[in-house]
């Protein structure tokens, strides 16, 4: 199971917001190249990037600075979402090398736009569901529709998706875990490989998840938790990959007793 650092744009700077309001945003740097630096030195093996104030204008605002991160790992997978309505947007992406493009709004307003995107670049369309007690939401969660979110990823599923980045809105960036139940089921009644988004506090909602990863939940997008420091990405890496973590306190106190034995 994946642990994907977020990189939420908003401005140039890289923030997170709490249920999606983009009123409540804390900024927590103006380097977003600098952060992706970070999380990849720590092991990450996708980033999840969102260009907000792109989700809002129903165009790229912020791509020059995904395309920069694209290009400085050009090994390294890299999802993104906001602002993407028109597969001349989606070509750009790709031939930037972004390797997968998350649709949102486009999807729920216009979904034969998804089986034409999905044509045009098999292997590189992602739906985004963000859901608010199980209905859809658009235009950076600042509408929400009469479509369940159940129904939009069967509806999807025909076409060709990659998978689906499901987002519970009333858990992301309040640090109160993830909807384990729902992100589930909707793997389970869609059939579909679900990345899991918002609520991700620590090592606790991992193992959560992984319980359910036989459903079909293969990873989980992650911000706020790892920028205020409740969860530490490589620690939560090596337990998706294992079952199995050391906690960075725990080794130091094995290795002291160790060396207490010998010199004792």
């Amino acid at each position: 199971m994946l642990i994907i650092p977020a990189i939420d744009l908003k401005d140039g700077a890289c923030v997170r917001l709490k249920q999606g309001r983009m009123e409540d945003d804390t900024v927590f740097s103006d380097d977003p190249i600098g952060v992706a630096a970070q999380w990849v030195e720590q092991g990450a093996r996708r980033l999840h990037l969102v260009d907000l104030n792109g989700a809002f204008a129903g165009e790229p605002v912020n791509g020059d600075i995904v395309r920069a991160i694209a290009t400085r790992w050009p090994e390294l997978p890299v999802q993104i979402g906001g602002g993407i309505r028109s597969l001349e947007t989606i070509e750009a992406y790709v031939r930037a090398g972004v390797s997968y493009v998350i649709l949102g709004t486009k999807a729920v307003k216009e979904p034969a736009f998804v089986r034409e995107a999905c044509r045009a670049f098999p292997g590189k369309i992602i739906v985004g569901i963000d859901a608010k007690d199980g209905w859809v939401a658009t235009d950076g969660w600042a509408e929400v529709s009469c479509v369940q979110a159940v129904d939009l990823a069967r509806q999807f599923k025909a076409d060709g998706i990659s998978s689906i980045v499901y987002t519970d809105i009333a858990r992301d960036g309040m640090m109160q875990g993830v909807n384990v139940e729902a992100t589930a089921k909707l793997a389970r009644d869609s059939g579909l490989p679900i990345i899991a988004s918002g609520g991700v506090t620590n090592l606790d909602d991992i193992r959560g998840l992984l319980k359910v990863r036989s459903d079909g939940v293969i990873g989980t997008i992650t911000g706020r938790a790892i920028y205020e420091g409740t969860l530490d990405l490589a620690e939560a890496q090596a337990l998706a990959d294992t079952g199995f973590c050391w906690a960075k306190s725990n080794l130091k106190l094995v290795l002291l007793g160790t060396a207490n034995k010998v010199f004792s």
